[in-house]
């Protein structure tokens, strides 16, 4: 404890930057403190430690950085001399509040290619490295947390969630435990998964990132990538050992993110009353003696961004015929090339990483969604669509469009014609 409070101080101190660049580096140069990495491998001592960090050039056997699109924001900080460039986490205290025990998908090929089951354990598994003075850090993190949603207090006040003093408090909150989950890409299994050569896949990545790692193209031995995007968020209700478990009760809601509704609570699209409405029924699950998880991914607009979702609300609304459910998913693909981006074939990983193998209440519409969970090898029971009482005036043109296009509904799909309905314009 004592070299490691010790090594925490030094850090503090603003070191000078080197002023050398070097823009790539080659096989060659491998240093002798070089770790391979054995993806899948079932022992953490086998599979090695995921080195992203900088600090100790020498030391790296990844391509990018930690933090993703944070890691813009660090560099901003040492720029401006205000963050050690050999700062080194003093991870004292910080280990997982609840231990999520290895899961035999963790070392079965293909199962999970997109985060590091390893990492939120990394004192514990990779301990004599940090002695040996690599420089590991965590990419997961798990916690306990309360959720207070007004929508819950309305649930409890409607009598559908009953205040139990344990999954809900008797301040209408929620007890969860949360696991941030920050992207680590294996890129031989990830190529896999998409059915193209490895080197095809590195050659996208570099040209579209503007060239941001040159070792994609010149590093084949380096097989991991710690991409600049953002993490993954899961908040459990109940025992998280459960998840594992086929016979108890699971409820699933896999969330793509939607800043607009589920922070700001905009009333165009049914993002939020989805979200808020898995909580609650995760909640309920719980007290019933199963176990609930949300999933919260960062793909905003459909990963497209926000300032293209918020170009195709504009179009949209100022077409002729005005903001139609007929061309709801026209004006995307105008403004955007696609109607979406997503791509679902990553978001079981999280799935797999708590080794689930059967969803007995999946809160999804989407046939994306549901075909890449029941495509990873996970049991689906049933289906639930969201209520047509949850469904804002304005997002009618979205929920109708979906259910025309073939999205899931337990509802009767509406014979209204698509052209006439018709949302909200700019100026109301």
């Amino acid at each position: 404890m004592a070299d490691m409070t010790t090594n925490y101080a030094r850090s503090k101190e603003v070191l000078p930057m080197d002023p050398h660049v070097v823009l790539t580096s080659h096989t060659a140069h491998k240093s002798s403190r070089f770790i391979e990495i054995k993806w899948g491998a079932a022992d953490p001592a086998d599979r090695g430690p995921i080195v992203g960090t900088i600090s100790d050039k020498a030391d790296r056997n990844a391509i990018g950085s930690h933090g993703g699109s944070y890691s813009i924001y660090r560099a901003l900080s040492i720029a401006q001399g205000t963050f050690p460039t050999d700062h080194r986490p003093d991870l004292t205290d910080t280990e997982p509040t609840t231990r999520i025990e290895p899961q035999p998908s963790w070392s079965t090929p293909g199962e999970i290619v997109s985060l590091d089951p390893w990492g939120a354990g990394i004192a514990r598994h990779f301990g004599h490295h940090l002695e040996d003075g690599y420089n590991i850090q965590p990419t997961i993190a798990v916690t306990q947390a309360h959720l207070q949603l007004p929508e819950i207090a309305e649930a409890i006040d409607a009598n559908r969630l009953q205040v139990d003093g344990h999954f809900v408090g008797p301040e209408a909150d929620v007890s969860v435990t949360k696991v941030a989950i920050d992207p680590v890409w294996h890129l031989p299994s990830m190529a896999a998964r998409f059915e193209i050569a490895e080197s095809d896949l590195r050659r996208v990545l570099y040209m579209e990132t503007g060239g941001m790692y040159p070792e994609l193209v010149t590093r084949p031995d380096l097989e991991i990538l710690l991409p600049p995007i953002g993490s993954t968020t899961a908040y459990v209700f109940g025992d998280i050992a459960d998840l594992a478990n086929p016979e108890v009760e699971l409820t699933l809601r896999v969330h793509d993110e939607c800043n607009g509704s589920d922070v700001f609570g905009s009333d165009i699209c049914t993002c939020r009353p989805y979200l808020t409405w898995a909580i609650e029924d995760a909640a309920r699950t719980a007290q019933r003696g199963g176990v609930g998880l949300v999933v919260y991914y960062r793909k905003e607009g459909r990963a497209l961004g926000e300032v293209t979702k918020f170009m195709v609300y504009n179009a949209r609304k100022r077409q002729d015929g005005g903001d139609s459910a007929s061309t709801y998913f026209e004006r995307t693909e105008c403004v955007a090339g696609v109607q979406d981006a997503r791509f679902q074939e990553l978001m079981p990983d999280v799935l797999h990483y708590f080794g689930i193998r059967k969803i007995h209440n999946l809160h999804s519409m989407s046939n994306m969604k549901y075909d890449a969970i029941a495509n990873s090898g996970v049991e689906v029971v049933n289906r639930l669509s969201l209520p047509e009482e949850l469904v804002p005036a304005d997002a009618q043109v979205e929920i109708e469009a979906k259910k025309a296009a073939g999205y899931f509904t337990e509802d009767d799909v509406s014979t209204t014609e698509l052209d006439d309905v018709i949302g909200r314009s700019l100026d109301e």
